[in-house]
């Protein structure tokens, strides 16, 4: 197909195709002449993986592009490809909190106390749980650390849901792929599903007249 036809499929204009060409995120087409190249499914495909990234996970065009180096990465194991992606799509801490320190032996006990296989070079993710703790800590609610082992246990059936999820429904040669976009897009779907959750929570704790003629609480709009 034509790059206007590329365009039309996925509704990424012709312009921002070719950005992202240059920008190394999508192969370029195959040259039919001097001025006209050919694209494929396999282009479609990586455009609207592309644009979920982007549009859902939020990713810059830099982290979109170590992402997807990470999948396309034919030297690693699909463990140590997730772990690469995942380094690349935990934002960078900013600043450093008091209390880091305490908040960085805090979450190294957390992980020893689990028992979780976090390797030494896959440090971003609990450099930024740190942060956060920290930070916690700094307003007055350091007592987020009296919860970490409920959130873990959380955490960990989630893990695991997604790997099962990808297992079932990924070809072997789309594997990594599909856990990269689990994790991305899964953290989109994660916080939007907390937030409707919190919502039914808070007016079953505190709406007490949030209830219809049944008894049960009003539906949320």
């Amino acid at each position: 197909m034509r790059i206007g036809e590329l365009s039309r499929q996925t509704g990424v204009a012709v312009p921002t195709i070719k950005y992202y060409v240059r920008e190394g995120l999508l192969p370029a087409g195959r040259l039919t002449s001097p001025n006209q190249a050919s694209y494929d499914d396999t282009h479609a495909r990586r455009l609207r993986l592309i644009r979920g990234l982007m549009d859902v996970g939020g990713l810059s065009v830099s982290a979109v592009r170590e992402v997807l180096a990470a999948v396309d990465s034919t030297e690693k194991s699909v463990h140590k490809v997730l772990g690469a992606a995942q380094e690349a799509i935990t934002p960078p801490s900013v600043g450093e909190p008091a209390g880091l320190a305490e908040a960085r032996r805090t979450v190294a006990e957390l992980v020893r106390r689990r028992g979780w296989r976090v390797e030494p070079d896959n440090v971003t993710a609990a450099e930024s749980l740190a942060v956060a703790l920290a930070t916690f800590q700094g307003i007055g609610h350091g007592a987020i650390e009296e919860v970490l082992d409920d959130y873990a246990d959380a955490c960990e059936r989630i893990a695991a849901t997604d790997l099962a999820f990808v297992g079932r429904n990924a070809e072997v040669d789309t594997l990594v792929e599909s856990v990269v976009v689990a994790t991305v897009l899964g953290d989109a779907v994660l916080s939007a599903m907390r937030r409707l959750a919190h919502v039914d929570a808070s007016a079953r704790r505190y709406d007490e007249g949030a209830h219809d003629a049944s008894g049960g609480p009003e539906p949320v709009h």
